[in-house]
This record gives C-alpha cells, sequence and structure tokens, in this order.
C-alpha cells in the first residue's frame, strides 16, 4: 500500500513567529494594559476616598455653629462623597478610553499592520475636532473643575454674573438655575468667569437699621442687641441662626440718618427669613421705645396762580 507523506510544515521561523512571538506578544500587550488599568483604578479609588473624607469648613469649637455643622456632617460628607464619586467615574472612563486606545493600536502593531495612517488620521481628526469644538471642551473642562472644588451643587443660591438664583441641575456642559421670579437659565459653564455662592456651609444676615441723629446709640444699640438675642434664644431658630448675634454699632452717616449695623450668622440659605423676622421685630420694638426710622418724603412746590 503506498505511503502518503503529510509532514508538511512552515519553515521554522515563520511558525514560531505566527504561533509563538505574536500570540505571546499580544497577550502580553493585553495583560499590562489590564494591569495598568487596574493599577491607575486603584490609585483613582484612593484618590476618591481621601477627597471624600475632607474637612467641614467654618466648624466652630465650643459653639452652636459647631454642633450645627456636626449634627449635619452626614448630609455634607454624603454631598462630598458624590461629588467625589462622579469625578471618579469620570477620571476612571478617561483612563478606561486612553489605555484602550494604545491596547489596540499596539495589537495592531504585532499584528503588521502599518499604524502609521492610523496615527495620522487620529491626529487630523484631534486637530479638526479640537478647532471645531473649543467652546464644547472648554465648558467641559471648566464643569470638571467646578465639580471637583464643588464650587456649588443642586439647591444653592448663587450668583453667576447674568444669572442669580436656586441650582437645579449641575452638569459637565451647563448650570441650570431659577431665579426669584421662576425663570429659569441655562448657563454654560465655560462661560461663568466668577461664582457667588450665598449657602455654602453658613451665611450671615446682615442688617443696616437706620435711626435720626437725634436718637440716643446706645439705646438703639440695646435694643438691636435685645431683639436679635431674643430672636437667637427662640426655639423656632435654634436651628436656623448658629451662632450669637453681634451688633457691630454705627456704620455709616447717610443724609437720612445714622446707620447702625446688626449681623446674625445663619445656616444656608436661611438668611433671608432671618432678616425679615429682624425686620418686623426691630419696628415693633422701636414704636414702643419711640424710635423714629427715618424717611425721605418728596418736596412739592406749589405756585399761586395769577389771574
Amino acid at each position: 500500500m503506498p505511503h502518503l507523506d503529510i509532514n508538511w510544515k512552515l519553515p521554522e521561523g515563520k511558525a514560531y513567529e505566527w504561533f509563538v512571538a505574536t500570540p505571546g506578544s499580544i497577550v502580553l500587550v493585553i495583560v499590562l494594559g489590564l494591569l495598568f488599568r487596574w493599577f491607575v483604578c486603584r490609585a483613582i479609588d484612593r484618590l476618591v476616598t481621601r477627597a471624600g473624607k475632607g474637612a467641614v469648613p467654618g466648624v466652630i469649637a465650643n459653639s452652636r455653629a459647631g454642633e450645627f455643622l456636626a449634627d449635619r456632617r452626614p448630609a455634607v460628607h454624603a454631598r462630598r462623597q458624590q461629588r467625589a464619586a462622579t469625578m471618579g467615574s469620570l477620571l476612571k472612563s478617561f483612563a478606561t478610553g486612553v489605555i484602550f486606545a494604545i491596547v489596540t493600536v499596539s495589537v495592531l502593531a504585532k499584528l503588521g499592520i502599518n499604524i502609521a495612517p492610523i496615527i495620522a488620521s487620529a491626529g487630523i481628526v484631534g486637530v479638526a475636532l479640537g478647532f471645531g469644538a473649543q467652546n464644547l471642551v472648554k465648558d467641559f473642562l471648566s464643569g470638571i473643575f467646578m465639580i471637583l472644588e464643588d464650587q456649588y451643587g443642586v439647591g444653592d443660591s448663587v450668583d453667576l454674573g447674568e444669572a442669580e438664583g436656586t441650582v437645579e441641575a449641575v452638569g459637565l456642559r451647563v448650570t441650570r438655575l431659577r431665579d426669584v421670579n421662576g425663570t429659569v437659565w441655562y448657563v454654560r459653564n465655560g462661560e461663568i468667569l466668577r461664582v457667588g455662592n450665598q449657602s455654602q456651609n453658613w451665611a450671615r444676615t446682615v442688617l443696616d437699621i437706620t435711626v435720626s441723629y437725634e436718637t440716643d446709640l446706645d439705646r438703639v444699640q440695646a435694643i438691636l442687641q435685645d431683639v436679635a438675642t431674643s430672636t437667637y434664644e427662640e426655639p423656632q431658630f435654634h436651628d436656623v441662626i448658629i451662632e450669637a448675634p453681634e451688633v457691630w454699632g454705627v456704620e455709616r452717616f447717610d443724609k437720612d440718618g445714622i446707620v447702625v449695623r446688626v449681623v446674625l450668622k445663619t445656616a444656608p440659605a436661611q438668611q433671608w427669613l432671618v432678616a425679615r423676622a429682624m425686620r418686623r421685630r426691630i419696628k415693633a420694638e422701636f414704636d414702643r421705645a419711640g424710635i423714629r426710622i427715618p424717611t425721605t418724603f418728596p418736596t412739592i412746590q406749589v405756585e399761586d396762580a395769577k389771574s
């Protein structure tokens, strides 16, 4: 019976390259990519954990402010953790995309594919996107830093320059807020040059009370101190006014009278509630004490008509 010789084989160098060297190199690149991704994600997780354990600014020991912020520390901590988790997720996605792109290009190179056109095409596309989407990139970068730095969050009362109101949503590209009239404003993050947050950690009620020049200032300051202290000690304001109020004294001299300033440190976004209550009580106490708040009336000159 005839014998058929089928011992055909690739040349020794080619066989080793196709079945050992190339697959081994590809597996090595993939494994190194996965290990590097694991290392980067672990570093990001540690960074997120440390960012979520930051200190609460404004805590004053042995004061109601300290008790207030300590009692609400879980809420502040939860917000910080949420912000840190958002940034961590964003950084992980970005790192994964970059590592995946590098691994893919390396694998293609190991398979003998010319990657020069791919890299050149990617560079051209990147330049085109850079020129065509400058504002978009600017908005995203600004949004990332706003979230990272916790400049404001949902529920904060902020002044963004062109718009002022309560924040309803914070995104990487735009911020949505609603003003006191109910108008909704959409502000691009890249266009925000300054942020005035009126409700972060604590706020302050500042009242400038004008009295006539004939009024006894010592009596006025004593009344203001009594009104502010009695308001501070009321149970309904226990979690609203977080520090003992202060009467700073004469602030300035106006044409209508002398301006005396009283200040109260309040919980976030509660300064307007305290201001309305204080104005009503100060007016009532001034009426009982016979202290007049000067009012400017327009002068009308009437001439007799000549017949």
